[in-house]
């Protein structure tokens, strides 16, 4: 049986034989079902039960090497449950791994996974694991996600022990402003756990399945806020004490002693941080676990983010650096080399070593030295009296006009002038929609201070590995000299200037288009032309994030001047 992937989409369930459909319908009246779902190692044995007896249709026989659209090559099945399967496939197209679900399109769900998965491509935010494609076809409805071979699940973190307290604040702080994002744009999860929540080699974390993982599995609530708002807080408790905060074990967590309620996090674990212990209380109130010195509930994600800010905010550990080993000279460094041992017991004379500069080699050093300062003194006497002789023989024409012949001319001195930005456009070419913000992109050239072009949010300094850049192509009107450009950002931001003629007109749209001239970085940088450049259309191209106050990465660009 194949391994579970921490790339794969969670979708099996380990609910017991009981069907996630009849468990969905048992929500109580603020949605949240009474016997919860837990996925757990458990799903290894239901994977291959094919249908669950609900009448539904079996998937489509597929095998490893089968190809979809003549594009994705399946690998290595991860998951045969309830009519689909998910796979770890191979893009050919784009020589990357992708993951895959299918289902045939008579399966009850179809609908509901293609406009689930859809929905989820168009919110394009880089916290969540992104949808690349949704399609039906000769009877099968596939999905193609991103596939993160270098990020783990929390599940696995968790077995290793409970999370440090920044990095719990990190994983509530992120998850929570994701899902508000998500909630914004009418996207809830539902099925938000440890499977579906991914740490990547840069620290940042991702939500795997938005929409997705329950439309396959049927689950529906009347108050989706609540539920993911709940989830979220269920998974910093866990991170907080290693323990799953119900009655039932679930992910490989311990569950709560019974028949002792809820209890807050710091009274499971000595030496848990007492506002984040506070904050998980009041993300699980939604299901009446109240305590005298908690405030109001958050049930909605958007509240779980107003209540993050208010806290003092939690600041990362200091490295710790090791003391590195005192110096040991070693036997030849000491002077002992090729010299006999010391019999023991014997105590050897310490050589003392002479007066510096006493030695037959030190005072011919002395002497040279000496004639060297001797020599320099009388040089420079005598170039001091011939230039005072030389400046009393000039004395004559101290008062007459310096004339300069015409052959002599001074090349005249360029003058930089501002070149006026005509226009300006957002610059995406390897993103998604291939757009940027646009509504804002004027703002780079419009000098009013305070206000400034923005990029979107990002979870590393390098746009999250998704893309090598983005930025903002300026018009100058026509064909001008540029003498150099400066562009001021708020924070530390790497920047490239490039650069396209435009001799005929047309705004070029492709990023091979514009030749790098300069390249810098800071708050406010100067990009100077090694060469003389002639251009219309300049590309402020950014390449590397500075970190903003909520922990993303964002580019802000202020303000831009051409100059000739």
């Amino acid at each position: 049986m194949a391994e579970r992937s921490t790339a794969a989409v969670d979708v099996a369930d380990d609910s017991g034989e009981q069907s996630l459909t009849a468990k969905a319908d048992q929500s109580t009246a603020d949605g949240v079902a009474k016997n919860r779902e837990r996925d757990t190692d458990s799903d290894e044995a239901q994977e291959n039960a094919g249908t669950d007896g609900s009448g539904k249709t079996s998937p489509t026989e597929l095998h490893s090497g089968h190809k979809l659209a003549r594009r994705y090559r399946l690998e290595e099945c991860v998951t045969r449950l309830d009519g689909f399967s998910s796979w770890r496939a191979v893009d050919e197209k784009l020589r990357r791994a992708v993951g895959v679900h299918i289902l045939p399109a008579d399966h009850s769900r179809a609908r509901s996974v293609l406009a689930a998965a859809r929905s989820s491509a168009l919110l394009g935010d880089p916290r969540f694991v992104q949808v690349l494609d949704a399609v039906e076809e000769n009877d099968v409805v596939y999905v193609v996600h991103e596939w993160l071979p270098d990020a783990t699940e929390l599940t696995t973190l968790l077995a290793a022990g409970p999370l440090e307290v920044y990095d719990a604040y990190q994983l509530v702080s992120q998850l929570s402003s994701a899902m508000a994002a998500a909630h914004r744009e009418g996207l809830a999860h539902l099925r938000l756990n440890p499977n579906a929540v991914l740490r990547t080699s840069t620290g940042q974390w991702r939500i795997r399945g938005l929409a997705v993982n329950a439309a396959l599995r049927g689950v529906s609530s009347d108050t989706p806020q609540r539920t993911d708002t709940e989830s979220i807080g269920a998974l910093l408790y866990a991170a907080l004490t290693q323990r799953w905060p119900y009655e039932s074990d679930a992910y490989g967590l311990s569950g709560l002693p019974k028949d002792v309620g809820l209890i807050p996090p710091d009274q499971v674990r000595a030496g848990v941080h007492r506002g984040l212990s506070e904050l998980a209380m009041r993300a699980l109130a939604n299901d009446g676990a109240t305590a005298s010195r908690h405030e109001s509930p958050c049930t909605t994600p958007e509240e779980l983010v107003k209540a993050i800010g208010e806290m003092p905010r939690i600041r990362p550990p200091e490295p710790a650096f090791a003391t590195p080993p005192e110096y040991q000279r070693t036997t030849y460094q000491q002077g002992t080399y090729g010299r006999p041992a010391p019999r023991p017991g014997v105590t050897q004379p310490v050589p003392v070593p002479p007066p510096p500069l006493q030695s037959r080699t030190g005072k011919a050093l002395k002497w040279a030295v000496s004639a060297l300062l001797i020599a320099a003194l009388g040089l420079g006497s005598w170039q001091l009296a011939d230039a005072l002789m030389d400046q009393g023989g000039k004395t004559d024409d101290t008062n007459r006009t310096q004339t300069t012949d015409g052959d002599d001319k001074a090349p005249k001195k360029t003058v930089s002038k501002p070149i006026v930005i005509q226009g300006a456009n957002d610059f995406d070419p390897f993103g998604p929609d291939g757009s940027e913000k646009p509504a804002d992109v004027a703002k780079v050239y419009d000098s009013t201070p305070g206000t400034y072009w923005q990029t979107d949010f990002y979870l590393s300094t390098d746009f999250g590995r998704l893309k090598s850049g983005v930025g903002v192509v300026l018009d100058l009107g026509e064909v001008q000299q540029v003498g150099k450009v400066t562009v001021s950002f708020v924070g530390d931001t790497s920047v490239e200037l490039r650069a396209a003629s435009g001799d005929t007109g047309v705004r070029p749209t492709s990023f091979d288009a514009y030749a790098k001239v300069a390249d810098g970085s800071g708050t406010s940088v100067t990009l100077k032309p090694q060469k003389a450049l002639k251009a219309r259309y300049l590309l402020v191209w950014l390449t590397a994030l500075p970190q903003t106050s909520d922990g993303n990465f964002r580019g802000r660009v202020v303000d831009v001047k051409v100059s000739s």
